[in-house]
């Protein structure tokens, strides 16, 4: 039986291992864990997803619980993903923020997945990767 819950204490280990896992560790720096601890660290919300005491996914999360939440990684082993694990950890955060907009931005290889499970694509999103860029 898997089993979800708040972690907000996950280890850079645990946590590192199924982004690689997920194969979201190809954009993440999974080779600096001190970037990782500080992800970690900072990301106020930390849905978990176990089976055994065994790190099945996670959905990582920066929110101020009434407006809006950002969930930053949504990460499931390649192994038990098509098992809904990814959409129960959506759920979970949802319901740990049930006022908050939620938000994400998704993986090259998942954006045919969120409108699957009833999300909105939303167009008008822009980032900004280095403060030089500002005109």
């Amino acid at each position: 039986m898997i089993s979800y819950q708040i972690e907000n204490d996950l280890s850079v280990a645990e946590f590192t291992e199924v982004l690689i896992n997920s194969t979201l560790g190809e954009r993440r720096p999974v080779s600096e864990p001190d970037r990782i601890a500080k992800m970690l660290e900072y990301g106020n919300l930390t849905i978990t997803a176990r089976e055994n005491g065994k790190l099945l996914g996670v959905a990582r999360s920066l929110t101020d619980f009434v407006y809006c939440t950002y969930l930053s990684d949504l990460a499931v082993d390649q192994n038990f993903q098509k098992m809904g694990i990814g959409k129960e950890l959506i759920r979970q955060t949802k319901i740990a923020s049930p006022k908050a907009k939620l938000i994400l931005l998704a993986a090259p290889k998942a954006v045919n997945y969120y409108p699957k499970i009833g999300m909105k694509k939303w167009e008008a999103c822009y980032v900004l990767d280095d403060v030089e860029d500002l005109k």
